[in-house]
């Protein structure tokens, strides 16, 4: 599986798991073995890790999620990119998310 993160592409949740926010945070549950470290494991992601999430709608390239979020939090665009490409770096190894086709 490829790893690497394009600031290019559109990324979404993949479809081996579900992910609710509860109470402010995101959790994400593996439906298949082999997601994450351990199988039946749950995943919760803080704040920031949520407001990256929410904008994972596979049809945005991560450089406007970055924008997005830059503007929003009006922080510098390197800083949330750092952030949003080790998110994601992380999300992808684990495959709770996956690269858009197209």
């Amino acid at each position: 599986m490829d790893t690497c993160v394009s600031l290019d592409a559109a990324y979404g949740p993949s479809e081996d798991i579900v992910a609710r926010e509860i109470e402010g945070e995101i959790v994400i549950v593996p439906l298949v073995a082999g997601i994450g470290d351990m199988e039946d494991e749950l995943y919760t992601l803080n704040e920031t890790g949520r407001e990256i999430w929410k904008k994972l709608d596979g049809r945005t390239p991560l450089r406007q999620v970055v924008r997005d979020l830059a503007e929003e939090y009006e922080a510098p665009d390197k800083v949330l990119e750092d952030d949003v490409v080790g998110l994601l770096g992380e999300l992808l190894e684990r495959r709770m998310v996956a690269r858009a086709e197209g």
